[in-house]
Parts: structure tokens; C-alpha cells; sequence
């Protein structure tokens, strides 16, 4: 098991690729020789990285704009890959994004919106390429989960419980997959240097001590090597991986009193 060698008529469909993890993702790829296909909401970021990585790399880079958390987009792009003539050889699910406050106060919506697409794009786009990277014997699926996928997560009760999803089907799809020779390690980082924080409302505080901070082309750099070792969960950082362990045997009473200390569930 390993990600397979790059091929012209081959691409690595990465989403959320328009910044943070995504677009380092994208660039560890590509400086390996993978042609991309890049698909994020945002047209604009995608052009760029596009162009970033033909000049720097010149591999083949084609651009989606999508919104995945709607299935009528979903269609659209993979309409738009069945035109490029391409195999989807790498996929990387990056797309998601978390909110934070007491769930009851909460816009519902918006709740039922990141469920979309953290859980429900993620296992479409899963079911549509497993299948043939089965048939081919080749392939490799990079799941983006989160050290919130170890433990509840009070005043982020949804975005938790769609990692704690994301992790246990990727663990259950990695094993299925492996008699096949393709490979779906989980990728689980803990707060990484990105948007994601200020797009959620979290304040840093409330992620943790400086030291369990991440930058995020080495956590990108990690799920890449991942890939190629055939791995089946990473957490990058040692205190990480310590409290990924942690988060997934220690007591629920305790943990969700350590966790109030850092974010309080009261006002």
C-alpha cells in the first residue's frame, strides 16, 4: 500500500484546497509530480494555487469551484471531472469547518450545513472513487479528521461528532481497502495555523497552549508521508498523539472537565 506514482491521466482531487491544510496538501503533492484538481468555494484562491504549482512544479492543475456540502454541486463536479478525462487516483477530503457556542443557541442550519459537508460530501466522494481504485488495485484516500474526533467537545458538540464520525469510518474503510493495495489513513491534527479558528469564532485560548500548536505545511507534509507509509491514523506532534490517547480511554467525566477548563460551557 502506497500512493500511487503519478500519471498523466491521473489526479489527486483534493477539496478545501483553496487554503491552510488543503492548499498544503496540495502543494506537498505537487512537489512530488501529482497532477491536482483542486475544488474549494472560492474561484479566485483556487486560480492562484493553480498557477502557483504549474509554474513551480509544471504539473497538471485543474480548478472546481464548488460548494460540497450541496449534492446538486457535488453532481455538477463530477461532471466536470468525467469532461477532463481524468482518474482520480488521490482523493483528499479537507473540506469542513466547525463553529463553536453552546448547541442551543446555535444557528440549526448552519449546524445541519457543517454536517453536510464534513460527513456527508466526505462519504460521497469516498463512494464514488473507492469502488474503482478497488478495480484498479491503486489508489489512496486522505480523510482530515481532528483531535476533536477523540473526545466530546462541549460548545463544539457538532463539529466533534462529525470527526468522531470522520475517524471511526475511515479506521473501518482503511481496513476494508488494504486486501486491495489502497490505503485510507485519517489525518488528525490538533489546532493548526489556519482560517479555521477565526471562521469558527474559537478563540486560541480556548485550542490549547502554544505548545501543542501545529504550522500547516509540516501537518500537511505528515498526512502526505501517511499516504505513502500506508498509515492508518496520523496525529502529528508527540503531545498530540499523547492526548489523542488520552481523549479516547480517559474517563468522559474527567476529560469534559479539563476540556470546561480551557473553554467553559456557561456564558
Amino acid at each position: 500500500m502506497a500512493l500511487p506514482q503519478p500519471e498523466f491521466h491521473s489526479t489527486c482531487l483534493v477539496t478545501g484546497a483553496s487554503s491552510g491544510i488543503g492548499a498544503d496538501v496540495a502543494r506537498s503533492l505537487a512537489r512530488r509530480g501529482h497532477g491536482l484538481t483542486l475544488v474549494a468555494r472560492r474561484a479566485d484562491r483556487l486560480d492562484e494555487l493553480a498557477e502557483e504549482l504549474r509554474s513551480a512544479h509544471g504539473v497538471r492543475v485543474e480548478v472546481i469551484a464548488c460548494d460540497l456540502s450541496d449534492a446538486e454541486g457535488r453532481g455538477r463536479m463530477l461532471d466536470r471531472l468525467a469532461e477532463l478525462a481524468v482518474n482520480v487516483e488521490v482523493l483528499v477530503n479537507i473540506a469542513g469547518f466547525g463553529t463553536a457556542g453552546a448547541f442551543a443557541e446555535l444557528d440549526a442550519e448552519h449546524e445541519l450545513e457543517m454536517v453536510r459537508l464534513n460527513v456527508e460530501a466526505l462519504v460521497a466522494l469516498c463512494a464514488r472513487f473507492a469502488p474503482e481504485m478497488v478495480r484498479r488495485r491503486r489508489g489512496a484516500i486522505l480523510n482530515v479528521a481532528s483531535m476533536a474526533a477523540f473526545q466530546p467537545l462541549p460548545r463544539q458538540a457538532t463539529y466533534a461528532a462529525t470527526k468522531a464520525f470522520v475517524l471511526s469510518f475511515t479506521v473501518a474503510l482503511h481496513a476494508e481497502l488494504a486486501p486491495s493495495g489502497v490505503t485510507a489513513p485519517t489525518l488528525c491534527p490538533g489546532p493548526v495555523r489556519t482560517e479555521f479558528a477565526d471562521v469558527a469564532g474559537i478563540g486560541e485560548e480556548a485550542m490549547g497552549p502554544d505548545l501543542f500548536w501545529a504550522e500547516s505545511p509540516e501537518v500537511a507534509e505528515q498526512g502526505v508521508h501517511g499516504l505513502e507509509r500506508g498509515k492508518r491514523v496520523v496525529v502529528p506532534g508527540l503531545l498530540n498523539r499523547g492526548g489523542a490517547i488520552a481523549g479516547h480511554h480517559a474517563p468522559r467525566s474527567v476529560l469534559l472537565k479539563l476540556v470546561g477548563r480551557f473553554y467553559p460551557v456557561g456564558r
